[in-house]
């Protein structure tokens, strides 16, 4: 057998197999006298069907499976044993001139297209100053926090003029200029969250309003696509085409009441006797506050050291090889999809291979329980999120064992922990700043 490498330029190549009968017949032979024992044929006894005849019948399949098995081997076992760093996987090259009858004297000639992955070096040092944000809970951010709180232990009203963040629940008809009824127009029934309207105009108009009045309404100013459409109960892609006003006629007016600041509401947020003071409970709310926001600093620190890296690693890639790898490998996306989501596609396998280099030079070990550890982290959270209780650790082991069989959802978590990894190692190198924040002034950074 031959093998080699023939470069093209720097980010692309051609690897050439060459085979001969001397390289695959005793492989194809061993084959063949394998599937002879195991054939069950009529006319023959179980075990006992000659060779040849397989090799009459089935002889030609078995040659192409083997060839290929030899072929695949010897490819990847070239590209390990060279240590070239592909981007993608090998692309067999047609050629259309060429035409085997693969009858078992033939020399084969087999080429593969490759694509180089550019050599990138670590863009952080320790000389690098990146800015970690504390954030701080601001006045407005605690306040709806307590008030979101108090409402969620508040209890139901229904007073007789609405104020404003009340629900209204009444008929939404559709209205001309005039406020005349649009024949064939949509009425619906429904229920309107005052509290999720940015305009003030329309939140204003909402207010002082009692059964039986009637208000109009543009929707489409006052909620996004989605939230009409669900009040509609019609197609989101239906509401664009809504030109015309609704008037909403007041049949009854929900209200949230704030639950009071006492000791029962303490306790039932906090447990008996733990917080005993509206000071204590803010100072807990706030501290319950800035814990979830170090998710956020975190991602902001993160985001800062990508582009960091991204823009002092100059690198480029075989375009073209990488489109068609793209299409061959996803071939119900078009040339226009591949184009549009080309640069994209790029900018994360930039990051992969800066990441990767990391990785390498830095012998940093991605072990199976870290990945084990964070599916059992992602499991209690979703549990968490619908209100159920924690489960113990063996069950909790054994789901997380579950949810690691499938192939896409361990590769998810696999890459998780690798950025993390990663994470960590790169706050470790580069000199991190502490600053406070308030949150208010956080969400304004890019």
């Amino acid at each position: 057998m031959n093998i080699s490498q023939e470069n093209i330029d720097n980010l692309n190549a051609v690897i050439n197999i060459e085979l001969t009968p001397d390289d695959y017949k005793s492989q194809v032979d061993s084959a063949i006298k394998s599937q002879a024992k195991q054939a069950k044929l009529p006319g023959f006894r179980p075990g006992m069907v000659p060779a040849s005849h397989i090799r009459r019948t089935y002889g030609k399949a078995i040659l192409i499976d083997e060839i290929n098995k030899i072929v695949g081997d010897s490819l990847n076992n070239f590209l390990t044993e060279n240590k070239l760093e592909i981007l993608g996987q090998p692309l067999p090259k047609e050629d259309p001139a060429k035409e085997y009858a693969w009858d078992f004297t033939e020399d084969y000639k087999f080429q593969y297209e490759i694509g180089l992955a550019p050599k990138v070096e670590i863009p952080f040092t320790d000389k690098d100053t990146l800015t970690e944000y504390v954030i701080k809970a601001d006045e407005e951010t605690l306040n709806s926090r307590v008030s979101n709180l108090r409402k969620s232990y508040g209890k139901r009203s229904n007073p007789e003029v609405s104020e404003e963040n009340d629900v209204l629940y009444g008929t939404l008809k559709q209205v001309d200029d005039k406020g005349e009824a649009v024949e064939d127009g949509i009425v619906k029934s429904t229920s309107l969250r005052t509290d999720i309207i940015d305009d003030k105009k329309i939140k204003k108009s909402l207010v002082g309003l009692k059964k039986d009045d009637t208000v109009t309404i543009d929707l489409k100013k006052a909620y996004d696509s989605s939230t009409v459409a669900k009040l509609l109960d019609i197609e989101e892609d239906k509401v664009e085409a809504i030109d015309s006003p609704f008037q909403l006629t007041i049949e009854n007016i929900n209200r949230l009441e704030e639950a009071d600041l006492d000791q029962e509401f303490f306790d039932k947020i906090y447990g008996e006797g733990e917080v005993t003071t509206e000071e204590d409970f803010r100072a807990r709310v706030t501290k319950e506050i800035e814990d979830m926001f170090v998710q956020n600093a975190d991602q902001k620190l993160q985001n800062d050291l990508y582009t960091l890296g991204m823009d002092r690693v100059k690198a480029e890639f075989p375009d073209e090889f990488l489109k068609r790898w793209l299409k061959a490998t996803n071939e119900k996306l078009s040339d226009e999809e591949i184009a549009e989501g080309y640069d994209d596609f790029v900018k994360n396998l930039k990051w992969t291979l800066i990441e990767n280099k990391i990785i390498t030079d830095n012998e940093l070990e991605i072990k199976y329980e870290e990945v084990v550890a964070t599916a059992k982290e992602r499991l209690t959270a979703q549990l968490r999120m619908y209100g159920q209780q924690e489960m113990p650790d063996e069950q909790l082991n054994q789901y997380a064992m579950q949810l690691l069989q499938d192939k896409e959802q361990a590769n998810r978590l696999f890459e998780e922990v690798k950025a993390l990894k990663v994470f960590d190692y790169l706050k470790n190198l580069v000199k991190i700043e502490k600053k406070d924040i308030p949150y208010n002034d956080f969400i304004e950074l890019k």
